[in-house]
């Protein structure tokens, strides 16, 4: 067939927010003829991520995503989008960043003849992270340094405070997409962005109590309740957060470690020295990354015990996400120590979802999986585990859970 008369189409539009799914189909193909699908962005840094799927066009001459097999390639089986979570980095041990959500991740898509290699047609997905009307304002207040996302419509709506650090700086995709669900979102730095330091000796507990603060007292906030999302090592900072200020009534915390983990945390007359690192548990995988899952001791075993953080004392609803091949370190074991000692305390305030052969960064849905990438504490890269289709899954269900948590507690 004539290249004009083939078409690779996205819907409902080619215009989407990033957490949304969407249909690929290509039309006009000769039936039952072979056709390779390819997708490819360039993140905000420059590095390129691809995938590819082999597909049989139908009796139509039709390969519709949704429906269809993939042959082989990226991923096999049936995968509706599994061109955009599968995208692999082409400089390895590379992390999918978006520091600018004011523009769209841009996805080129391709159709290619699977017998001569000839582009057939090919489309653009435009990935948004704010709908129209949303607010999107730096925060430079006091020693307070981030960005505050208020959605659009009338207010109060629920405030929460996200935490994510990925070697310091700020991350913006998952609170501008929390936002769009109806949230006010501030997005905390809390080192290495803007005039924070980048090389901090300690963590200053209140510095996160004056965001909170902060939060509470805007206008659009309805309070007195805060929510707190939190990843890896800033999960740390949300259960000091939970267990020593009032108000805090929801708190995710993604493959969170229980124990005070790299710098001290320091509130008014309180020293929470980290855990020590037990490195002959350091591993080498066959590919020459380090493995750090076993790497830091059971905090609460005595001789660690001033390392824990007391989340006995929070009185906030948690829900911890655990991924069963996270590799940054054992967050199935932490979340086990979290349930007890609550339990121990009276307390079934702690809700647990575990996700097998999911990997350490549970990121928004259709995220590139991330197996490695450099590790800032370690000064190397180090692998994070999983299986991509595992973790896909995982972010998915977990996206969904996350906001169900949140309008159980705040709304």
């Amino acid at each position: 067939m004539a290249y004009s008369q083939i078409r690779l189409k996205i819907l409902p539009s080619v215009r989407c927010l990033f957490d949304k799914l969407v249909q690929v189909k290509v039309e006009g193909l000769a039936p039952h003829k072979p056709v390779e699908l390819r997708s490819r962005l360039v993140d905000d840094r420059g590095v390129t991520f691809k995938a590819s799927a082999l597909y049989k066009a139908d009796e139509t001459g039709q390969v519709d995503v949704s429906r269809a097999p993939s042959l082989g390639g990226s991923y096999t089986g049936v995968e509706p989008m599994g061109l955009f979570w599968s995208m692999a980095p082409e400089t390895p041990h590379s992390k999918y960043v978006k520091k600018n959500v004011l523009s769209p991740t841009v996805v080129e898509l391709e159709a290619l003849s699977g017998d001569t290699g000839e582009i057939l047609a090919s489309e653009t997905n435009e990935r948004g992270f704010m709908t129209e009307g949303m607010k999107r304002i730096p925060v430079q207040e006091g020693r307070i340094r981030g960005v505050l996302f208020i959605p659009p419509g009338k207010g109060p709506f629920p405030g929460i405070v996200d935490l994510y650090t990925f070697g310091g700086a700020l991350s913006e995709p998952k609170a501008s997409l929390l936002a769009n669900k109806g949230f006010v979102v501030l997005a905390l730095a809390y080192y290495g962005y803007k005039d924070l330091p980048k090389n901090p000796k300690h963590f200053d507990l209140e510095y996160f109590e004056e965001a909170v603060t902060y939060l509470r007292g805007q206008p659009e906030v309805k309070g007195p309740g805060i929510g707190i999302t939190s990843i890896s090592h800033s999960c740390g900072m949300a259960l000091a957060m939970s267990s020593f200020f009032s108000g805090i009534v929801a708190t995710v915390c993604v493959n969170a470690c229980i124990g005070n983990t790299v710098l001290p945390v320091h509130y008014k007359d309180i020293v929470i020295p980290p855990l020590t690192p037990i490195i002959k548990n350091i591993k080498m995988t066959d590919s020459g990354l380090v493995d750090i899952r076993d790497a830091l001791p059971d905090p609460c075993w005595e001789k660690h015990k001033e390392s824990l953080l007391p989340i006995e004392r929070a009185s906030c609803h948690f829900l911890f996400a655990v991924s069963e091949d996270d590799h940054n370190w054992n967050s199935a074991l932490f979340a086990k120590r979290a349930a007890e000692r609550l339990r121990d305390h009276g307390k079934e305030t702690l809700q647990v979802l575990t996700y097998p052969n999911a990997g350490h960064f549970l990121e928004v849905p259709h995220m590139p999986y991330c197996p490695s990438g450099f590790h800032a504490a370690v000064g190397q890269n180090v692998v994070f585990g999983g299986e991509p289709k595992a973790h896909s899954d995982a972010q998915l269900d977990l996206w969904g859970r996350v906001q169900e948590f949140f309008k159980s507690h705040l709304i």
